[in-house]
């Protein structure tokens, strides 16, 4: 992996080198003519992934540095060319194979098992058509409103105020307070209309806190920290910290990251996804990857819907 950096003159990103590692073609390599190179496909035995595990261990192991001013593109150091020079063995975590995760199922985490499922299919409907009228207003995508899971959960547990609309199930206070009301009051009418007797003991905080290190990751971006740093200092995978950040934007908690994503995606990137979201129907990662997974990495694209999420709906 370091030597392919070498050899590709340090002017890649991570994606790009882990497509040059594993042979694949993309408009990088393309216009760089990469794939004539003895070293295109040299390490094609092992899948992507793979290879951005042991991209980013060089990374925090200061083998490799990530250039700022270019966006991202790594660079090698003395300590890097000394690896090289003499090898030592070290063992790393691999990281998760989200495409894989995401044949199987099993990735997004709106589509969990731990999402409820709907009960009331009547109410279930007026609620995606009120939702759609609410994000029209807003000029947001339905689902910066309330996630499809939220949406289900209100069918089970029929909140009738914004307080009890803050035991839905990934609504926190910000997103009740921001978009509720309409939503509680029509469920409040709902259930007069059709007599229906709602399931009281059931109304209950089903998670006291998603985001167990919720406090801390608020803290840390406001004071722009490193990420990769964050992470670190809670003994989390970056993959884990996402998911944690994840959790505080889609309850309705600004997160400011625009200072860490400026580091790994220029203007340009940033407004192709950002527009892409805009007139999306689904935020889901599948989508992303569909739409742009020969351009950027998972990480990239959770960075961006963060950031989306968090400006857009919040």
């Amino acid at each position: 992996a370091l030597n392919v950096v070498q050899k590709t003159n340090q002017k890649l990103k991570l994606n790009d080198l882990v497509n040059v590692i594993v042979g694949k073609e993309t408009s990088i390599t393309k216009s760089y003519n990469l794939s004539s190179e003895d070293f295109f496909g040299i390490g094609k035995a092992k899948e992507d992934y793979y290879w951005k595990s042991i991209l980013r261990q060089l990374i925090v192991r200061n083998l490799l540095e990530k250039e700022i001013e270019s966006y991202g593109v790594l660079k090698i150091n003395k300590a890097g060319k000394d690896f090289i020079s003499k090898p030592t063995s070290f063992e790393i975590a691999e990281d998760i194979d989200f495409k894989k995760l995401l044949s199987e199922g099993s990735f997004d985490k709106e589509e969990t098992s731990s999402a409820p499922i709907a009960f009331d299919d009547v109410l279930l409907k007026q609620l995606k058509d009120l939702r759609k009228k609410i994000s029209k207003k807003h000029q947001i995508p339905p689902f910066a409103v309330f996630q499809d899971s939220s949406l289900d959960d209100m069918t089970m547990q029929y909140p009738t105020t914004v307080k009890e609309l803050t035991n839905v199930f990934g609504v926190g206070e910000g997103k009740a307070q921001k978009f509720g009301k309409e939503f509680v009051d029509f469920i409040a009418q709902y259930v007069k209309d059709n007599d229906i007797i709602r399931p009281e003991d059931m109304v209950i905080k089903q998670v006291a806190d998603k985001s167990s290190h919720k406090v801390y990751i608020i803290q840390s971006t406001d004071r722009k920290l490193n990420l990769e740093d964050v992470a670190e200092a809670k003994n989390m995978t970056m993959s884990d910290l996402l998911s944690e950040m994840e959790s505080i934007v889609y309850q309705g908690t600004k997160l400011n990251i625009n200072y860490y994503i400026d580091e790994v995606l220029d203007e340009d990137q940033q407004e192709e996804i950002y527009e892409f979201l805009m007139d999306a129907d689904s935020d889901s990662m599948s989508s992303l990857l569909d739409e742009f997974g020969d351009d950027y990495d998972e990480e990239e694209l959770r960075l961006m819907r963060i950031k989306f999420i968090s400006e857009v709906a919040n």
